[in-house]
């Protein structure tokens, strides 16, 4: 839920999420339509299908117990390594690299004196993180963690806190007088008018329903006919909604 997505929005999705569903066998008994509704508006709805999979794999697989292996992690539906390495990290206390955005920029500024990382994760950038990770599997856990809550609140993207920062004396960027960033364009994430936009209010407009909604409806939500119809029958294609008839849709 938290991947593209700040605390403040996924956390009361999560908090009724795991009121509803606490154990995995809970979300897999239900039909996909329900993750997709509980969803709400965060974004990225296929994450809701990609956990209600892995739920039902974990039920199939291991006995309806979340696996402490990364390689039985990796291996569920929408899990890569950044999900797999941290619920192996935080729930196992497990020694892996746990890379995410807030990391990879703590990283990039105390010990490479940049201001951003690259835009992907390198190979060289891994490979440091991998070196500054403590042996032990609970200290490493605690470093992940302690790393991530640092990026996320001290070493921000815009106008970092140095000055609360505990390891201000020991960062190359502030030693090197805070260089501007100059590698390749950041990636933005433009939305208004995009095909994004337009699959969020479709999907809005079902999700608010528990009927059947005439294809009519879906026209007064995004006028655009041939950007309407495109993203209609992506959600359609992509298992997040059904045709009901031959004019109505609703969630799985």
């Amino acid at each position: 839920m938290l991947q593209q997505t700040p605390v403040a929005r996924v956390l009361p999705v999560y908090e009724r999420w795991l009121d509803e569903w606490p154990r995995p066998a809970d979300l897999a008994a239900v039909p996909t339509g329900a993750a997709v509704r509980a969803w709400g508006r965060l974004g990225y709805p296929r994450r809701a299908l990609r956990l209600h999979a892995a739920a039902t794999a974990i039920v199939e697989r291991h006995d309806g117990v979340v696996p402490e292996e990364y390689a039985d992690l990796v291996a569920l539906p929408g899990v890569g390594d950044y999900t797999a390495a941290a619920v192996a990290s935080f729930a196992y206390r497990r020694r892996h690299v746990v890379l995410d955005t807030n990391v990879r920029r703590v990283l990039a500024r105390t010990v490479s004196g940049v201001e951003f990382p690259a835009n992907a994760v390198t190979r060289a950038e891994r490979d440091l993180a991998s070196g500054l990770l403590p042996d032990d599997g609970p200290t490493a856990a605690a470093w992940a963690v302690a790393t991530m809550e640092l990026g996320a609140t001290v070493c921000v993207a815009a106008s970092p806190r140095c000055a609360a920062c505990p390891v201000t004396e020991l960062c190359a960027w502030r030693r090197a007088g805070y260089p501007a960033y100059d590698g390749p364009p950041r990636r933005g994430q433009a939305y208004d008018g995009t095909d994004r936009q337009c699959r969020g209010r479709l999907l809005g407009v079902l999700r608010d329903s528990h009927e059947p909604v005439p294809h009519r409806r879906l026209v007064e939500a995004w006028p655009g006919e041939e950007q309407r119809e495109r993203c209609l029958q992506w959600l359609v294609a992509d298992g997040l909604v059904a045709q009901v008839g031959a004019d109505a849709y609703a969630l799985p």
